[in-house]
């Protein structure tokens, strides 16, 4: 399985969004689990929307999905293998010129549809004369380009699907090159593939009629297909499909607001399959869970709402190891006992800094008027330091007898003395934090 090669191919002319994330995810993990090679490749082709700030933050939300590529590559740099491979295909009679302008072909389509027939191309560029296109060209119009389909049956057992049979006959030959020069991604893609021996296409199920195009152009090209999987697509909970217009749902959208990188990749990638939607350890982890064959044929419906949900879950279960570069980034210190205590409490990491100001911070006193002998009194119980982990059930042993309370009456009043909110952490954990200097001092209404 080391020969696998995989690629994540998009078009730097926009973020990136947690349906593409899918699709980057499953192929990385893919090469993790087959000790494989993912590549990640620019399809840069379109020069008027393509840009080096899109292709930037491509990388780096695959860096912060934790899924950097082994080898990164761009279209824009193998031009000369496209017009070599055109040529080659031009020798062979397998594409042809063509010079209608796109309102020709709509009005094309719009005529075949109002027959009731499917609009595909009718292949009329194959029976102009020399005359026709000497006039067109004399009108300044430029040939573009079109693969000629064999017209076959075009089978293979796609990995998520199972068998499919896409007749060729059925459909349009794809354009290959605009009139302009510039490439597009049915041919391009299939050059790439073949000189970067990718062995797997993994993609979305939106590009199923494509591949019967494209195995028939891998043939033409002399080389074997690679192995297909076409994975279903995230879509929100109407229905609707996702894309770059759907900003709030960009990798870095979701990255600014919080997310943990885990969560998203969990919700990415399980998702519309037969396994729970749950939490992971690690990356290592979610790749042992990829099987194609646990990917559901329907939509892969996604609530963005489960993301807060599995977000507050990831960090609940995160080890001190994995946030603590990231805690320290935050100026948050209280080390793997400071983590312990508060990360239950968490919905997203930056939650942390509150409660490291609420135990090494001033704080201001909110003790009730009705609690504050009562909290005096707690005070004069604390027990001498060096305080342990026993210390909070040590203090409650003293103070229960000698105030005659329990329940909500004895917990609250202390709770909102140490930490001045009505929820949080167990003071059990807190209260060694928090130190007996400053314990004493809020019990006593004192700013510490």
């Amino acid at each position: 399985m080391s020969g696998v090669v995989v690629r994540f191919a998009p078009s730097p002319t926009g973020l990136i969004h947690i349906g593409n994330a899918r699709t980057a995810l499953l192929n990385a993990l893919y090469a993790r689990q087959s000790g494989g090679t993912f590549i990640l490749r620019l399809d840069d082709t379109d020069r008027a929307r393509s840009e080096e700030r899109f292709a930037e933050a491509i990388k780096q939300d695959l860096a912060w999905l934790g899924i950097p590529p082994d080898k990164i590559e761009t279209q824009s740099s193998r031009l000369g293998r496209y017009e070599a491979a055109l040529e080659k295909l031009r020798g062979m009679d397998r594409v042809y010129a063509c010079y209608e302008t796109e309102e020709e072909l709509e009005r094309k389509r719009r005529r075949q549809l109002g027959r009731g027939l499917p609009p595909v191309y009718d292949r009329a560029a194959l029976n102009m004369s020399e005359e026709d296109r000497a006039k067109y060209e004399s009108e300044g119009r430029k040939p573009y380009w079109r693969f000629k389909l064999d017209h076959r049956v075009v089978k293979w057992n796609d990995t998520v699907r199972g068998e499919i049979a896409i007749d060729t006959a059925s459909l349009s030959d794809p354009v290959v090159c605009r009139a302009n020069g510039t490439w597009l991604y049915s041919l391009a893609s299939v050059v790439d593939d073949i000189d970067m021996q990718v062995t797997h296409v993994i993609r979305g199920e939106d590009h199923i009629t494509n591949t019967a195009a494209q195995i028939d152009m891998f043939a033409a090209l002399g080389a074997n297909a690679p192995t297909f999987a076409h994975h279903n697509l995230l879509t929100l909970p109407g229905g609707e499909g996702l894309s770059k217009r759907f900003g709030s749902l960009s990798i870095q959208s979701l990255r600014e607001a919080g997310h943990e990188a885990l969560a998203v990749a969990a919700v990415a990638v399980l998702t519309g399959t037969s396994l729970a939607v749950e939490a992971v350890e690690n990356l290592a982890v979610l790749a042992e869970k990829i099987d194609f064959k646990k990917i559901s044929h329907g939509p892969a419906r996604f609530d963005p709402a489960d993301l807060d949900a599995l977000t507050a879950k990831t960090l609940h279960a995160a080890s001190y190891a994995s946030v603590a570069e990231r805690l320290k980034a935050l100026d948050v210190g209280g080390g793997e006992k400071f983590w312990l205590a508060v990360r239950g409490n968490l919905a997203r990491l930056s939650d942390a800094k509150e409660w490291w100001e609420v135990v090494s911070s001033p704080l201001a006193s909110k003790t009730e008027a009705s609690d504050r002998d009562f909290c005096k009194l707690a005070e004069t119980l604390l027990p001498a330091e060096p305080w342990s982990e026993k210390v909070w059930d040590e203090w409650l042993a003293a103070i229960k007898p000698a105030a005659n309370r329990k329940g909500r009456e004895l917990f609250h009043p202390l709770r909102i003395a140490l930490t001045a909110r009505e929820n949080g952490p167990e003071l059990r954990a807190l209260l060694p934090l928090i130190g007996r200097r400053r314990t004493s001092a809020r019990l006593k209404g004192e700013t510490a």
